[in-house]
């Protein structure tokens, strides 16, 4: 019988104990990854997160431990520039990109933002917020009155956001309710009710939430087709998780990078779809389309 070098078997034995091991961590260089044809598309995303090994949530977003009882310092004066104006704008993610509560994960979404009441029991007294509120104002340079904006939780409590860290905080121009609400409340539903995971839910808030509510537009009107797309490095598989939400669900997905590189999948009966995107190359900052039914959006690496 053939025997292996010692070094052949150390090598296998390294491949073998890799393969069964935690997330790695996020390097080029990292094992390559399966195609979408060679894996169950559940199976492969809950395989491969490991919320424990990862410091940030699977939104991609930082856990906060800000005191809901105490004024949290705002960013300076004027350092904060608003995305668009009036009831469809969005924070500026140099000073407001969103944190998350620790209290709320998928794990314990029925014990936390699925009870009724439950944000209500968290929110920051008015006592800390009118204080802040005036501070994170100042920040955007917004010099009417506090009446015409409502201190916003970018990433909504019923979604699991922080209470009381200024990076989920700001001066949200208009009074409540507002647009921004009925898409918060819409997500919320649909996490409690199964349809999609909280992290998702989350990301579709920070990405661009005014996508999400064109989106729920054109729901309720099929004869335009709608999507937003995102898209995040996965080490361990060596390929990018592309995330569509449309108004096209059951249908074929294609995403494309300007080499002409491509990549499909298929929405769901919501609309979403992971699609893993293999790029060529180094493709960080490269763009990338993402056709579904009558539906085109784009992202960038």
């Amino acid at each position: 019988m053939n025997h292996k070098p010692a070094s052949a078997v150390t090598a296998a034995l390294a491949l073998a104990i890799a393969g069964c091991g935690a997330t790695s961590a996020q390097h080029p260089n990292s094992t390559r990854s399966p195609t979408n044809a060679a894996r169950p598309h559940r199976h492969r995303a809950a395989q491969r997160r490991s919320p424990t090994s990862r410091p940030r949530s699977r939104a991609g977003l930082a856990y906060s431990t800000a005191s809901s009882s105490v004024v949290q310092p705002q960013p300076a004066a004027g350092t904060c520039h608003a995305i668009g104006s009036g009831l469809h704008s969005r924070p500026d993610p140099s000073c407001t990109r969103g944190a998350l509560n620790p209290a709320v994960t998928q794990a314990t979404i029925d014990k936390t933002i699925c009870v009724s009441g439950w944000t209500e029991a968290v929110r920051p007294p008015e006592s800390v917020t009118e204080h802040e509120k005036a501070a994170s104002m100042a920040a955007y340079g917004d010099s009417g009155s506090m009446d015409g904006y409502e201190y916003d939780h970018f990433v909504p409590l019923e979604l699991g956001g922080a209470t009381n860290d200024p990076r989920n905080l700001w001066p949200e121009p208009g009074a409540s309710p507002n647009p921004k609400d009925a898409v918060e409340d819409s997500l919320r539903q649909a996490v409690c009710e199964g349809r999609i995971s909280l992290a998702r839910a989350q990301r579709e808030v920070v990405t661009n939430w005014t996508l999400e509510a064109r989106r729920a537009h054109a729901h309720a009107n099929p004869g335009t087709g709608e999507c937003t797309v995102s898209a995040s490095y996965n080490a361990r598989y060596r390929d990018y998780d592309v995330y569509v939400h449309s108004n096209q669900p059951d249908r074929a997905v294609t995403v494309t990078d300007t080499d002409g590189h491509s990549d499909t999948w298929h929405t769901d009966g919501a609309g979403y779809a992971d699609v893993y995107f293999h790029a060529a190359g180094m493709a960080s900052g490269r763009q990338i389309t993402a056709r579904v039914g009558t539906a085109t959006c784009s992202t960038t690496l």
